[in-house]
């Protein structure tokens, strides 16, 4: 269709208009999913010269006006020409890094990629047409995520059954890149095994990537795969170092599919944590044997070379299916044990594949008497932080008073004669008890140590107390190592005292050996200690910068989401910077203060809801909300990227936020309160 104003232009009321379907010539349109469809003269002409140009857009709009279609989208054409199963991609900010990009345009601009990629992810088949200019889709992938196709039918995987998934490659401009839809295996290959110095990156789904480059760690040649936008949905990302088998000329895709589904596992509000297991559903690459993964955090293990997500990170490591039940009842064993096979301290971080599992039957161990191996319906406690260090001629169990409520639920469940308790891995050990299992079934007791490090402090796995101690036997209490723990007998008395002191928070002292021989005698002391939590290291405030570490916070798995124009902000986790110094359960613990926490979420969503596209689209993708009730000050800031949100966005948040922060009011006697919230605006792909 052509719009003619005649030769009398002061008449609009005169300006002829012809159809586009009184004319013979035709061109591929992509509102039509790259069918041909009739145009005018003019707009043909037009179509056929311009590359880039708002005048070209204007007449492509009113062609299809007039055939009754309507563009949702705006475009932005680039000129020349692409290798074939590429598009050229624009990124308003870095993927790679969370920085902001210098040569990135201030106004980005939106539309679809009508290629075979995004017909897969529009859910309906669109071709390119040869010689038409190349149409560039603007996603923006603000610190994890890519803003990729219609919200309402974007599909959630694009790993291929066959194939590798689509991979960017930069084009050599900051903040460009191509999509290669279907990437050549062999060819990916032989540029990781040249030496890229940067991992290749794959597009699983709009909100998700996966890097993978070939690294050679500890002497090792080894994939490394990591997630990179596991956070924005409450996870934390994912690390798999696999040692790649001899002449291996194919990518470990099952790892793809893996994260995928682990992805989705999250909406759902299961994610996996350190010592957690992620089980397969079927054969997982290449074997049956392959049952699934069990993550652990880095501690004392060497990361040079390795292409790390941002923190916090953890890696997975492949779980034979016969070591299932202890990855579930007990994962510590299993991880100590895979440090011992492999002479790494405390634990490898790289999975080896067809190995021979490292433990059989469950068969005679003291953990049937605390772990049920039949339905799981109840296991040994843990309390997190509690360390035992065990040395020559003292024992010390430490308890840090921020977990007090666990150490109280593991006592209230325990029966009055034996107490048992999970400990964690001891990091300020040299050394660590563990259990092998020989050949014919039987568990053994071992040590593993730091290499070329003398043996001073030796870790344990846990802790029994059993109060089966007569006091005719003669003995003060004993204490003896059991597999990879240690078990203290004490009399009836001595266990009521200890377990008076533990609900008191009081340290106790037990003197273990006969009751005549004093100099052969040992303390296991019992300690609360103040030590520094290590939780959420590395992590800053996306408000100002500040660092989060050993700051204790909560994920938040909400039923309900906030969604507007295609995206969806999630209340993803709550820091509390300052609180009540109740460890027995203080004001955070409150169902009250749980509400009024709801609330601010709430009203922070939706008074962004309206924004949070452009939000978005200016590189705010993680915000963070910091709420202060002092019997001085009740107020909020919110920020992104370390810097205040700008003015438009704090003028919506003021008229929502501050009557919801204020209805708690002024308690003079009530402690302060600082917390911070995290958001995270993402694709609707759902």
């Amino acid at each position: 269709m052509a719009i003619s104003n005649g030769e009398d232009q002061t008449n609009t009321n005169k300006a002829w208009v012809f159809c586009a379907l009184c004319s013979s010539l035709k061109f591929r349109l992509t509102h039509l999913d790259g069918k041909e469809g009739r145009v005018c003269v003019s707009c043909h002409s037009t179509l056929i010269k311009s590359e880039c140009s708002f005048f070209f857009f204007f007449l492509l709009l009113l062609c299809s006006y007039c055939a009754r279609f309507f563009l949702s989208h705006s475009y932005i054409f680039s000129s020349g020409t692409s290798p074939r199963g590429k598009r050229r991609v624009w990124f308003a900010d870095e993927i790679l890094t969370d920085q902001h990009s210098e040569s990135a345009p201030t106004t980005p601009v939106r539309g679809p990629e009508f290629s075979p990629l995004m017909s897969r992810m529009l859910g309906g088949p669109v071709k390119s047409p040869a010689g038409s200019p190349q149409i560039r889709r603007t996603l923006r992938p603000h610190g994890t995520m890519i803003s990729v196709g219609s919200p309402e039918t974007c599909c959630t995987n694009l790993v291929p059954l066959d194939g590798l998934p689509p991979i960017l490659t930069s084009t050599g401009v900051k903040g460009d890149y191509t999509v290669e839809e279907q990437p050549s295996e062999m060819l990916l290959i032989q540029e990781l095994e040249s030496g890229r110095p940067k991992p290749l990156v794959f597009v699983l789904n709009a909100n998700l990537l996966s890097m993978v480059k070939l690294v050679n760690y500890v002497n090792r040649k080894c994939w490394c795969v990591t997630t990179k936008g596991m956070h924005a949905v409450g996870q934390v990302e994912l690390v798999v170092l696999l040692q790649c088998l001899p002449e291996e000329k194919s990518f470990p895709k099952d790892i793809f599919r893996h994260f995928i589904q682990l992805y989705r596992d999250t909406f759902t509000g299961k994610v996996v944590k350190h010592l957690s297991l992620s089980l397969f559903g079927s054969s997982f690459l290449g074997s049956q044997d392959h049952a699934g993964f069990l993550y652990v955090r880095s501690t004392l293990q060497s990361l040079q070379g390795l292409p790390l997500p941002n923190q916090p990170y953890l890696f997975g490591l492949l779980v034979h299916r016969a070591e299932v039940a202890w990855a579930k009842a007990f994962p510590l064993r299993l991880m100590l044990r895979l440090g011992a096979e492999y002479r790494f301290y405390p634990c490898p971080l790289y999975s080896v594949r067809f190995r021979k599992p490292l433990f059989g039957e469950i068969g005679h161990t003291i953990m049937r008497l605390l772990v049920d191996f039949r339905n799981y319906r109840y296991s040994l406690p843990m309390v997190s932080g509690l360390t035992v260090d065990l040395e020559a001629h003292t024992t010390c169990i430490k308890i840090p008073t921020t977990g007090y409520n666990e150490l109280m639920k593991a006592l209230n469940k325990s029966n009055d004669h034996v107490l048992a308790i999970g400990a964690c891995f001891n990091e300020t050990a040299d050394s660590h008890l563990i259990c092998v299992q020989a050949d014919d079934g039987q568990y053994q007791t071992q040590a593993i140590s730091i290499h070329n490090q003398p043996r001073k402090v030796t870790g344990s796995c846990f802790i029994i107390f059993s109060s089966a101690l007569k006091a005719s036997a003669g003995y003060l209490a004993k204490s003896s190592i059991v597999e990879d723990g240690l078990m203290l007998q004490i009399t009836v008395e001595t266990m009521v005292e200890l377990r008076r002191s533990l609900r008191e928070m009081k340290d106790y002292t037990i003197t273990c050996g006969r009751l005549d021989q004093s100099e052969s005698q040992e303390l296991v002391c019992v300690q609360w200690v103040e030590e520094k939590c290590t939780v959420n290291k590395g992590i800053i405030s996306p408000i100002d910068g500040k660092s989060m570490e050993s700051i204790s916070s909560t994920k938040m798995f909400q039923k309900s989401e906030y969604k507007e124009n295609g995206k969806i902000i999630r209340w993803t986790e709550v820091f509390f910077l300052q609180k009540g110094d109740h460890p027995k359960g203080g004001v955070t613990d409150s169902a009250e203060h749980n509400r009024l926490t709801e609330r601010i979420a709430r009203a922070f969503c939706l008074a962004l809801c309206p924004h949070l596209k452009l939000l978005k689209e200016d590189g705010m993708a993680k915000l963070g909300l910091r709420v202060t009730f002092d019997s001085q000050e009740v107020g909020f800031v919110a920020g992104s990227n370390g810097q205040p949100l700008p003015a438009q966005y704090l003028n919506a948040l003021n008229g929502v936020l501050i009557p919801v922060i204020h209805s708690r009011g002024h308690k003079r006697d009530g402690e302060p309160i600082v917390m911070e919230l995290i958001f995270y605006i993402m694709e609707n792909i759902t």
